[in-house]
């Protein structure tokens, strides 16, 4: 983890600041060639990439009901415990993020609304890779069935019994055991076995990503998700739990990107060998704290809410509720001490799909409003159209769009 102080952080932080997503570049020529092989061989393609990526030795991609509903027992009644809170938090902070549905009089004679209608189908990719991620079903499923979305897929290459244990819980009906850009392309473009859904969602590595940047105009997705990203920011506090929330999200990726920007350098340095002793018997953090670990001091703890937003991270931890205002963008936010990232990870209710490389300024993270269609209503008495009748044909006629002014005087005139 390396300390940066006055001028030596200036070039570091106009790069990190525009770090983008994701380096697609090293895979997006194999991500095409899968891509295309799967939409055009359809389930041939789509075996033959299981087989050689996913380790799949079966003659059927998907997972049997009975094999799901096994899973339950074969985990322990401690995760099963955590599964069912974990999807009872979830599940209760989608109701309160669920658009609603209104209709309303915005003055005589004129009504305007809109409708929430969920997508026809959704496919939920959860990785399978370095470690078994079901709290990522979790994640994906809930909000779409709190959306009200009837068909709802699951692809996941070598389901953990941890995962199934997850789908069986949620009730999944529908999980494929593959992975990759090939699971991409068969939940965009349709297989024989594997029909095509509307949207996808879910993070994956960089093949899947690159994949899902390919199939972005045929099919719907979430966004574009690189590796984990933490920002702390604090003036002072126990370097103990900063280097802690550092050290969690560094050992998901040896790519993961974790900051600690403070005006106080004592507590900078403290973090640093925190940091360092806590991950010596994690390599993959440790690797990643090498590569992406910082230290930042800045000049003032305005100074450094300024760095903060200028990174857009995924996760930011704050001090307290007084920060939340000056955070213009981040993807999911963790106030004081006492709320680790971890636990927004797993259980506390908001989504842990969520924004990186700097996406952060223009999204947030996964949530029920990806899951549904927001269709707005207009309904005109005649008093109501003729009380802006003459506005509307005005701005018709000075776009040269005759007919749309003939359609609003036309009814005047009746």
């Amino acid at each position: 983890m390396k300390l940066l102080t006055g001028t030596s952080r200036g070039t570091v932080l106009k790069r990190l600041a525009n770090r983008g997503a994701l380096d697609l570049a090293r895979v997006e020529k194999g991500a095409a060639k899968i891509v295309k092989d799967v939409r055009q061989g359809g389930d041939r393609g789509l075996l033959r990439y299981a087989r050689r990526f996913d380790g799949f030795t079966g003659k059927t991609m998907r997972v049997s009901q009975n094999q799901i509903d096994a899973s339950w027992q074969k985990v322990t009644p401690e995760f099963r415990q955590a599964l069912e809170t974990a999807a009872r938090n979830i599940r209760r902070f989608c109701e309160w993020q669920k658009p609603q549905e209104w209709i309303r009089d915005v003055q005589p004679g004129l009504k305007l609304g809109q409708l929430v209608r969920p997508l026809e189908s959704v496919g939920c990719y959860v990785p399978g890779g370095r470690h078994p991620l079901p709290s990522t079903l979790l994640m994906t499923v809930v909000p779409a069935q709190i959306a009200g979305v009837p068909r709802i897929v699951v692809c996941s290459p070598r389901p953990a019994p941890e995962t199934l244990a997850a789908a069986s819980l949620l009730g999944v009906k529908e999980l494929y055991a593959v992975g990759g850009a090939q699971a991409i392309a068969a939940l965009a473009y349709g297989t024989r076995s594997i029909p095509k859904v509307n949207k996808i969602v879910g993070p994956g590595n960089a093949h899947v990503t690159a994949a899902k940047k390919l199939v972005a105009f045929d099919c719907s997705i979430d966004m574009l998700a690189g590796p984990t990203e933490v920002v702390i920011v604090a003036e002072a506090g126990n370097a103990g739990f900063i280097a802690a929330d550092l050290v969690a999200q560094a050992e998901h990726d040896p790519d993961a990107l974790a900051i600690f920007v403070t005006s106080n350098q004592k507590l900078a340095t403290q973090v640093i060998e925190e940091s360092k002793r806590q991950s010596t018997s994690n390599a993959t953090a440790r690797e990643s704290l090498r590569r992406n670990g910082y230290a930042i001091v800045s000049e003032s703890p305005d100074d450094s809410m300024r760095i903060a937003n200028l990174l857009a991270p995924e996760h930011i931890t704050v001090p307290a509720q007084r920060y939340l205002g000056d955070i213009e963008s981040a993807g999911s936010v963790f106030v004081g001490d006492y709320s680790p990232q971890a636990a927004g990870d797993y259980l506390s209710g908001p989504n842990h799909v969520l924004p990186t490389g700097g996406s952060a300024r223009f999204r947030g993270g996964l949530s029920v409003n990806d899951f549904v269609k927001l269709i707005t209503v207009q309904e005109f008495s005649l008093h109501g159209l003729g009380a802006i009748a003459r506005d509307v044909t005005t701005l018709a006629r000075a776009e040269g769009l005759l007919a749309h002014a003939h359609s609003v005087a036309m009814r005047m005139e009746a």
